[in-house]
């Protein structure tokens, strides 16, 4: 299945025309092979974890959102106005009262009136799946797979991740477990994170400290003072227990998606969750949703942890695995990001290390993630056909540009600003079609790649 190109074709000519006046392409040469060598990652990883990384003089003028009224630091016992109140069975009565919501509503944007219906009946199938007593795992993997409705989308997350029994009867008690659990890590390790037991540790709480106010500058919910501390406990308390990789930057865009999900069930369907002031809700409430994010961050972590440990190889060895990929699928666009010195490490390591969240907005990558959830491996494996697809789907672009320059541009700044739901929906079914072709013949992935390491 090819993956449709209209929208992307409309948003990538208006960058087009900022490249009309670079100087010439370079003399083409012949297709040449990527040659590791010693210390490239490290200076790769910090190229790709650049924000901006070529901006424009009209960019840099740009300044980003800043707060608006500032944060309130105090938090009110009660819902306020937009917050749901919550009830520990109400997934039926989530399926009757969405009945009458438009469909934007039902799975986040990006739906038409005209699949309502089909809409609300997928919703109804979940809710009939999650009221138990025992949740097929099998059958919530399958109904996932194409997207989740936003009501749903934190306990099933919470089921697919193994964070949450199958059994209904157990929920309860193992989510209070489990958040009592992380609330005895935050004493332990980040309440005595300045005691002289944890001073090998400063500088890590040092790093996480900086990068949390710079992550998504332009989504004004982590910009608020109380999200900041909330991100800061998750991470720090998670480098100082898996001491093998520690905290690595871009771990920290990781605990958005997950926050994202689990506040949108305490909020009503027509509050913008990306404006959303967390200070109407309770404490209370605010540490479960901090234990979850921990919990479910963690789980991620679990799966592609060698992409964090030191010298990141899982990372190396993706991007190594995703270059004979393009190779075998598009060996014209190969070739010319060859013939024009673009080794795929200096665009392809961030989106191995965030998991495409810096190329995507927010409510793609929730919906992504959605169906990473519903694969096997679906965070280690699936996504390198994922990324396959998506550098192949911007294929005729990268073709036009006929430079370094122009195609470092082009890909560090794809202009998926517009996409929705359809538009992940289609790069998904390519990447299942590239799964489908080579992950039964996995030799085409593993032929140099630990050659290629070991140089």
């Amino acid at each position: 299945m090819c993956i449709i190109k209209d929208v992307a074709k409309s948003a990538a000519l208006s960058v087009l025309n900022t490249h009309s006046q670079q100087a010439q392409a370079n003399a083409a040469g012949p297709c040449r092979a990527e040659v590791s060598e010693e210390g490239k990652t490290e200076a790769m990883r910090r190229l790709a974890l650049q924000r901006d990384v070529l901006l424009t003089s009209e960019d840099r003028s740009i300044s980003p959102v800043a707060k608006e009224g500032g944060v309130l630091h105090h938090h009110h016992h009660g819902p306020g106005i937009g917050v749901r109140q919550t009830s520990p069975n109400r997934l039926q009565h989530r399926s009757r009262q969405r009945r009458t919501r438009s469909p934007s509503q039902l799975y986040g944007g990006g739906s038409s009136d005209e699949n309502g219906e089909r809409e609300v009946a997928r919703l109804d199938k979940f809710c009939q799946l999650l009221s138990g007593p025992n949740t097929d795992l099998s059958e919530l993997r399958r109904l996932s797979w194409s997207g989740v409705p936003a009501s749903v989308r934190g306990t099933v997350w919470r089921l697919l991740s193994g964070y949450l029994p199958t059994n209904v009867e157990r929920r309860a008690a193992t989510l209070s477990h489990k958040r009592e659990e992380y609330l005895n890590y935050v004493k332990q390790y980040y309440d005595t994170r300045l005691e002289d037991i944890y001073k090998d540790y400063q500088e890590t709480y040092r790093q996480i400290h900086i990068d949390i106010p710079r992550m998504s500058p332009l989504v004004p919910i982590f910009q608020q003072d109380i999200v900041q501390e909330i991100f800061e406990r998750i991470l720090y308390v998670w480098a100082v227990r898996h001491p093998a990789s520690g905290y690595v930057q871009g771990m920290n865009d990781l605990v958005t998606p997950f926050f994202v999900v689990f506040l949108q069930e305490l909020v009503d369907d027509d509050v913008d969750i990306e404006t959303f002031d967390v200070s109407q809700l309770s404490e209370q409430t605010l540490r479960d949703v901090e234990a979850d994010t921990f919990w479910g961050m963690s789980k991620l972590l679990d799966g592609i942890q060698d992409n964090y440990t030191f010298a990141q190889p899982g990372i190396q060895c993706k991007v190594i695995q995703l270059k004979e990929l393009i190779q075998r699928i598009n060996d014209k666009l190969h070739c010319h990001l060859c013939r024009h010195h673009v080794e795929y490490l200096q665009f392809t390591f961030r989106w191995m290390n965030n998991l495409l969240m810096r190329e995507l907005p927010l409510r793609c990558t929730i919906r992504l993630w959605d169906t990473y959830h519903s694969e096997p491996e679906g965070f280690a494996t699936f996504h390198l056909y994922v990324c396959a697809a998506f550098l192949n789907f911007w294929s005729e672009d990268l073709l036009r540009e006929k430079d370094f320059h122009g195609l470092m541009i082009f890909l560090q700044s794809l202009p998926t600003q517009n996409w929705d739901n359809e538009k992940i929906r289609l790069l998904m079914a390519e990447a299942f079609r590239l799964k489908f072709m080579f992950a039964d013949a996995p030799n085409h992935l593993q032929s140099n790649s630990s050659q290629s390491i070991k140089k």
